[in-house]
């Protein structure tokens, strides 16, 4: 069994989240749907076999660009596609050989059966993340194939301004957390997400951004957690808190993307640390045996 995680550029129209949703669950289990208004992007966790999982993609992929033009869309996460980012991640078992094959295979399909530029990251391509691609938005990505700069590894190399590309890649289990600040303050968060992320100098495996979120006038430090074996989560969101302290903010809230490790609950309840907005039936383990019951 694999896991996938696609990640796609519709956060709003609920018939155009449910109808990709249905295109997916047609060869895969959907786990969990993860839609953000602000961001305008949802987060599907799908599991299935290899050939299930390859299918069941393919046809979540084809919906989404039929519903979604890029041309329309405004949100607060960087995007590079109608169908930003498809990570395939081992999970139960530690296969990364696997994962990594379907991702190729994936990568492959959508170029010749979707004709969309597919571009590798992570385990695919040396570590590399998807924000390497993001620099400089839609326009940016096109203007670095027309000058040679990227090429990509499957599809044309004209970037379709309706569509976009596809980053496809194979990575390990990660946590997607944002945490809420109660101030509209953007550059507070900024401050904190560069500060806190491992490329500032921060937290091992850490990245993070700070967003203001039009619908409350609040701003947040979205985050991905690249290694929890590094950066605990309860770790991660003592340092968020201990630096909006530090500037006279609270932690207003948090909000998990799609699922979390059990263990990340278990350390977190011995540390002591409160993690808000997650609880036991965001349990990946719990939801995946929940679905897989006879």
């Amino acid at each position: 069994m694999l896991e996938a995680v696609p990640n796609v550029s519709e956060g709003r129209s609920s018939a155009v989240i449910t109808a990709i949703e249905r295109a997916f669950a047609r060869d895969a289990r959907v786990l969990d749907v993860h839609a953000d208004p602000d961001h305008h992007r949802s987060v599907f966790t799908l599991v299935g076999d290899s050939g299930a999982l390859l299918d069941a993609l393919l046809a979540g992929i084809s919906a989404a660009i039929a519903l979604i033009d890029l041309r329309a869309h405004s949100g607060v996460h960087p995007r590079v596609g109608a169908v930003d980012v498809v990570p395939i991640v081992p999970f139960p078992h530690d296969d990364m050989e696997l994962a990594k094959e379907t991702a190729r295979s994936l990568a492959g399909r959508i170029g010749a059966e979707l004709g969309l530029p597919v571009f590798h990251y992570g385990e695919l391509a040396g570590g590399r993340r998807p924000a390497y691609f993001r620099n400089g938005g839609l326009e940016g990505l096109q203007h670095r194939v027309e000058l040679g700069e990227l090429v990509p590894d499957a599809g044309p190399r004209r970037v379709d301004p309706r569509s976009g590309a596809v980053l496809v890649g194979a990575r390990p289990l990660l946590v997607a957390y944002n945490l809420i600040l109660g101030t509209g303050d953007v550059d507070v968060a900024r401050e904190i997400a560069a500060v806190v992320r491992e490329s500032g100098g921060g937290m091992p495996g850490v990245q993070a951004i700070g967003l203001l979120l039009p619908t409350s006038g609040l701003v947040q430090v979205s985050m991905n957690v690249v290694d929890i074996e590094r950066a605990p989560l309860h770790d991660v969101v003592a340092r968020v808190r201990s630096e909006a302290e530090s500037r006279g903010v609270a932690v207003s809230g948090g909000e998990l993307v799609g699922l979390v490790p059990a263990r990340v609950l278990r350390e977190a309840l011995e540390a002591g640390v409160e993690l808000p907005g997650i609880d036991e039936s965001q349990v990946l383990e719990r939801a995946l045996g929940s679905r897989l019951a006879p």
